[in-house]
């Protein structure tokens, strides 16, 4: 591969060739943070945990050097804490029996900034060597701006490529703001109640954040939980844990619809759902 980033790394679990590590990924998930991969796309780590013909890939796009810190952490410079969370990021590799984890190493103030294109090169680099057919990346409704940045330019490597036919599913998942305000015929709904254990392992490799003042891991998994009980108010839970997500398709069906557009007709259809219902009992 040749790529912008003169920070990447690719880290490999098993030890397979980084080409044919990369070549037999089925899911992939795309994120701003280590960390990010394991809240929001447990659903596609989970589909490929432990299966012969389905593989996962988890791309970091920042470098999390500007990561909270406190604690053990507390006197930890920008580099250390760099060093640190790509260790971390391996650990989860193993873990969740990844077929790699890609290490952009990109800061956040260059994934946010419209005018710079290697972000976008890279990621179409990558969309090529892994040809997922099952993509995660940040929701546009999330509120960190690096999150909405690493989805807004997937989304452009996307549309660049003509991507559209290969994917079967691509999905923009939660964390800086559940979904749970999506009407249910929008939603789409992820039962990742297997392997809690391996859930819970996941997030909590990334000590530097949760001893560093962030509990992610119960926070994570309360999300889950509750998603599973609050989806349905008529029905008994048929879940233990569910991840909600945003359908992008129409981001890729439609190259000129602009992420405005697209969350104005979500948000329009969320206010319709709410007074709606208020309408008729008043």
């Amino acid at each position: 591969m040749t790529l912008n980033s003169e920070n990447v790394e690719i880290y490999v679990p098993d030890g397979t060739p980084d080409v044919e590590a990369l070549g037999r990924t089925t899911h992939m998930s795309i994120a701003a943070h280590q960390d990010d991969i394991e809240i929001m796309a447990y659903h596609g780590i989970l589909e490929c945990f432990q299966q012969p013909d389905r593989w996962f890939t988890g791309v970091v796009v920042t470098d999390g050097a500007g990561s909270p810190r406190s604690g053990a952490y507390a006197d930890y410079t920008d580099e250390m804490m760099k060093e640190v969370r790509k260790q971390e990021q391996r650990k989860a590799a193993v873990v969740g029996d990844y077929t790699a984890a890609m290490l952009l190493g990109y800061s956040s103030s260059v994934v946010k900034d419209p005018g710079r294109d290697d972000v976008v090169e890279d990621i179409m680099e990558l969309l090529v060597k892994c040809q997922p057919e099952y993509l995660y990346i940040h929701n546009l409704a999330d509120k960190h701006p690096t999150h909405i940045a690493c989805a807004i330019r997937t989304i452009d490597a996307l549309r660049r490529l003509g991507y559209r036919p290969r994917l079967k599913g691509f999905y923009g998942c939660e964390i800086w703001r559940d979904l749970d305000w999506l009407p249910d015929e929008a939603k789409i709904v992820f039962d990742v109640s297997p392997h809690e254990n391996i859930a819970m392992a996941l997030v909590s490799v990334f000590d530097s954040q949760i001893t560093g003042g962030k509990r992610y891991d119960l926070a994570t998994m309360g999300r889950r939980r509750a998603n599973a009980t609050y989806h349905e108010s008529h029905g008994t839970d048929v879940a233990t844990a569910v991840i909600n997500a945003m359908d992008l398709m129409p981001m890729l069906d439609d190259p000129s619809l602009s992420p405005e557009e697209f969350l104005k007709a979500h948000l329009d259809n969320f206010a319709r759902s709410v007074l709606g219902p208020l309408k008729g009992l008043l």
